[in-house]
């Protein structure tokens, strides 16, 4: 199975050149999700002059599944045919990269959702920490305020009590 980017399959050339990684999506056959980074190269070093030079070299990308033990455990055991990857947007830095992937787990509510197989936001942040109470108070003030949009030029945005987003769709 490999990678699918708005519609198609992708190819090295569909690479933008200043992409250092990508937003990607796991489907499963059953519609739960998987949301998640990675970057299209690796740390290495090679000897210049005879000293150890750190640089940056292309890594096995189009083979990747997951960095979810739980999640690679399970394709394993289901089979790559029972799901889908999708890539969702290249990004240009690392900066971009942690923000988008935080900014759509929040949005789409990963942890607050048996939609998602997500278990963690930047392995600081696990489902055991959203209490139910929470979550309904957080819909409350939602329902009370909506959600504030302030930055019409942003690239995506939450919007919505579904956590739909502006410019981006959960594909």
């Amino acid at each position: 199975m490999n990678w699918i980017y708005k519609g198609s399959e992708v190819q090295d050339s569909d690479v933008p050149e200043k992409a250092i990684g990508f937003i990607y999506i796991i489907q499963h056959d059953s519609g739960r999700k998987y949301i998640g980074k990675k970057l299209l190269d690796k740390a290495g070093t090679k000897m210049v002059n005879g000293k150890k030079k750190k640089i940056r070299k292309p890594n096995d990308w189009q083979n990747y599944w997951s960095s979810s033990p739980w999640l690679s455990e399970l394709i394993e055991t289901e089979g790559k045919e029972k799901f889908t990857r999708k890539i969702l947007m290249f990004c240009m830095t690392r900066g971009e990269l942690n923000y988008a992937e935080e900014k759509l787990q929040y949005c789409w509510n990963v942890l607050e959702s048996d939609r998602w197989y997500n278990s963690n936001i930047r392995s600081r942040i696990f489902g055991k920490h959203v209490e139910k109470y929470n979550v309904k108070e957080i819909n409350l003030i939602r329902n009370i305020y909506g959600d504030v949009v302030l930055d019409t030029d942003a690239k995506f945005q939450c919007n919505g009590q579904d956590g739909s987003i502006f410019g981006l769709s959960e594909g």
